[in-house]
């Protein structure tokens, strides 16, 4: 299971965010990025000594910052059946059957008429290769 799946499966769930200072986040997640940028709504945030509280409506955290996360477990749950049912679908897709080993057409010669100008120069004089 990779993390930005993880977390885009975690979208409108409560989650905790600790960041690499000590500080940490509680709130529903709203949206995430490929960076693993976070914006959190409804958050209690707590200081590194745990004495200190802050509310706040909206908090962006960027993910170069994060420490770790703890999302709940009905997401994981949520996250290992999606894995689980998209494996099996490719099992269940047969294959198509191709276009055979390069025998025919498009075999990087042109269309089939011949050698081309380009054994022949530009003007079809001989074997040069600049204008002449």
């Amino acid at each position: 299971m990779l993390p930005l799946s993880l977390l885009r499966t975690a979208v409108g769930h409560p989650m905790l965010v600790e960041l690499r200072n000590g500080e940490t986040y509680n709130g529903h997640l709203v949206s995430c990025d490929n960076w693993m940028n976070l914006l959190i709504r409804g958050v209690i945030c707590t200081s590194r000594d745990g004495e200190r509280f802050w509310q706040m409506d909206e908090c962006y955290i960027k993910g170069n910052t994060i420490k770790y996360l703890r999302i709940p477990d009905e997401v994981l749950e949520k996250v290992k059946e999606e894995t689980f049912s998209y494996q099996n679908r490719d099992k269940n897709i047969r294959a198509g059957r191709g276009r055979g080993r390069g025998r025919g057409r498009g075999r990087g010669r042109g269309r089939g008429r011949g050698r081309g100008r380009a054994a022949l120069g530009s003007r079809g004089r001989g074997r040069g290769r600049g204008r002449s």
